[in-house]
């Protein structure tokens, strides 16, 4: 299990970290290596759950999204200096809760 969140945190680092880079390269108008280095950590953001051994694709990226929410709502106070409300706390937990439902909720 500890393999496993760890390579859903990598993979959300690597999506948000990439996108970031494109974000200020285009937004921002930071220097063109911004964008490339941004493009090849995207790059590995899409290979990074492939390690997962949860069977199906569909399942594995719906429950990334919701550890995807509470690593965007942590950059967004820890990078952009943006201090989540009660509401985006509340909504990160019950992402999680929703991962965890999925992943590993017994089934038949």
């Amino acid at each position: 299990m500890a393999i496993s969140i760890l390579l859903f945190i990598l993979a959300g680092l690597a999506e948000i970290g990439g996108g970031y880079l494109v974000w200020l390269w285009l937004r921002e108008s930071k220097p063109l290596w911004f964008g490339i280095a941004g493009a090849l950590i995207l790059i590995v953001y899409g290979i990074i759950p492939t390690f997962q051994h949860f069977p199906g694709f569909g399942r594995v990226y719906a429950a990334y999204g919701g550890v995807f929410i509470v690593l965007a709502v942590l950059w967004g106070w820890l990078v952009d200096k943006k201090t989540p409300d009660l509401y985006d706390w509340i909504g990160a937990a019950v992402c999680l809760a929703g991962v965890c439902i999925m992943l590993w909720a017994p089934r038949a």
